[in-house]
């Protein structure tokens, strides 16, 4: 294990503690946790860049991350510095300048694979290694703390989650659930890494939920790849499951599969569930419900009520009562979705026949990649729209006659996706409609996010390599920049020094913008030249 500190004096890393009550009023200046706030919205109360002065932003620095391939870090920002990870890795720049200031590297992980952030609490960086280490470091520093495992990379158990900080507590999720392995969430003390509660995401024979499985049941899958939201006044945890294992074959595993493609609502001091909702029921085509659940308060049917904006992978896109879980309604996301017709009174989907992969193939839509995945979404208050990256794309799925054997890398089957298109859409929560769509050029095979102002400038990535800015209200362009490859990440939004930017991880590189400043001209002598 390796530690750079550079000789850098950074007023940033002299600030006081981030408290857990910081966290609960972000975002401000700063940017806590990997979607700015508790609720998911990846919404930016700044209000220096609007829809006039947009087309005015420049690139302030780049700093080149060492042999990165396919960052999808979401940075967290804290007066001034800005923390970054990749594969095994942390880097602490300097928001100002893009410079080093000290950087982390786990040199002991023989795992390797994506790393979507870290956490901050107190003057702690919180990071999850790919074979499964909770390592606290000195945010001044980078000194190690702690490194904690929490799971066994011999039990298919693999992380790539950013760690999700909540009062004294880090939730560390499980990813590997595509291989065979038992889904769980855990939660670890911030203080000393050691385990408070697990909760399995997959019963134990003889649970309530077991008896909608099979034989596999011990490596059911139903990963915890991604970050949750959190409701303080409801002291409610939310979280989502990704697919049952084998992905592709599911005659293996009758039933429901609980608790896989689900939304569970948990207990944070305990784990334990207060109610989940299964979106994909015996799930056949790989369709995670890695998205969002985004937390918003908003009339319904003439009251106020608190509610959950889910966009589906399978296509539709669901509103839930976050209090008890109770359907409320469902719409398409996309307009190529083919499995089902709808949603019935229960949530439950209404099945088309025959859209089961076989040994010859099914052409099925959305495709294996989903109708949306873990991209980042937004949701703004004044407009009062959720804004959400679409992929309108269909694919071949086959399933396997093989023998399923779990933590060997086979997932039952396959899956291909031909052609397709990625549409940023703007949804009314309230109606389910679409109020604006802005199509992407490109290939559909863009994985960035959104974040919005409060002036009614939103951010994405697009499907070309390029950061772009759109009115919040209707969808216009205002600005473009070519980062020169994808971006597989979501942009943040931060304030040091009493000016507002931008930033975005691009596959290899972290980029930074800002409005223009013009330079005062210098008072150059005279020089005179030889004839």
């Amino acid at each position: 294990m390796r530690v750079l500190a550079l000789l850098l004096t950074i007023c940033g890393l002299a600030a006081g503690q981030v408290r857990y009550e910081d966290i609960l009023n972000s975002p401000g200046k700063n940017w806590l946790t990997y979607a700015g706030s508790y609720n998911g919205w990846r919404h930016s109360p700044l209000d220096q860049i609007t829809p006039r002065n947009a087309g005015s932003l420049v690139p302030k620095w780049v700093y080149r991350v060492p042999n990165s391939v396919r960052l999808q870090t979401s940075p967290v920002v804290y007066d001034g510095v800005m923390y970054v990870t990749d594969t095994n890795a942390v880097y602490a720049l300097d928001a100002r300048s893009g410079r080093l200031i000290w950087s982390y590297v786990d040199g002991r992980a023989e795992e390797s694979g994506p790393n979507r952030g870290p956490a901050i609490l107190g003057d702690r960086i919180y990071f999850t290694t790919s074979d499964n280490y909770l390592t606290a470091l000195d945010r001044r520093s980078g000194g190690v703390l702690f490194s904690k495992k929490f799971a066994r990379v011999e039990d298919g158990v693999t992380s790539t989650s950013a760690p999700f900080a909540v009062k004294d507590m880090v939730i560390v999720g499980s990813a590997g659930g595509d291989y065979g392995v038992r889904g769980f969430l855990a939660a670890m003390s911030a203080e000393t890494g050691e385990e408070i509660w697990r909760t399995y995401t997959v019963p134990a024979r003889g649970e309530p939920g077991s008896e909608t499985w099979g034989d596999l049941i011990e490596w059911g899958g139903a990963a915890t790849w991604l970050s949750g939201t959190f409701d303080p006044d409801l002291d409610t945890l939310y979280w989502t499951t990704g697919n049952p294992w084998p992905d592709f074959n599911a005659s293996v595993r009758p039933g429901d599969n609980l608790y896989s493609c689900s939304l569970l609502a948990l207990d944070p001091e305990t784990g334990k569930m207060k109610w989940y909702f299964q979106f994909t029921p015996h799930d056949t085509h790989d369709w995670d419900a890695q998205s969002w659940p985004m937390l918003v308060d908003l009339e319904w049917e003439g009251k106020p009520r608190k509610l959950v904006l889910h966009a589906n992978r399978n296509g539709f896109f669901y509103i839930l009562d976050r209090e008890t879980g109770e359907f409320l309604r469902a719409t398409k996301l996309t307009d190529s979705v083919d499995w089902a017709t709808g949603i019935d009174k229960n949530g439950r989907p209404i099945l088309v026949p025959g859209k089961d992969p076989t040994i010859d193939g099914n052409w099925v839509c959305p495709s294996v990649k989903g109708a949306t995945n873990w991209m980042g979404q937004t949701f703004h208050p004044d407009t009062g729209l959720l804004y959400v990256l679409t992929l309108e794309q269909c694919g071949w799925f086959t399933t396997s006659e093989q023998e399923p054997l779990p933590m060997n890398n086979f997932p039952g089957g396959g899956a291909t996706e031909e052609g397709g298109q990625v549409i940023l859409r703007a949804i009314d929560p309230k109606t389910g409609e679409r109020a604006w769509e802005y199509p992407m050029t490109g290939f559909g095979r863009m994985w960035t996010g959104t974040v919005s102002t409060k002036t009614g400038v939103l951010f994405s990535g697009d499907d070309a390599g390029q950061l772009i800015a759109l009115e919040a209200r209707t969808g216009r362009h205002l600005w473009n920049f070519n980062m020169g490859e994808l971006s597989t990440a979501s942009p943040v939004i931060y304030e040091v020094d009493g000016k507002q930017h931008v930033a975005i991880a691009s596959a290899t590189a972290i980029f930074a913008f800002g409005l223009f400043e013009p330079v005062e001209p210098m008072d150059l002598p005279n020089i005179k030249t030889r004839k």
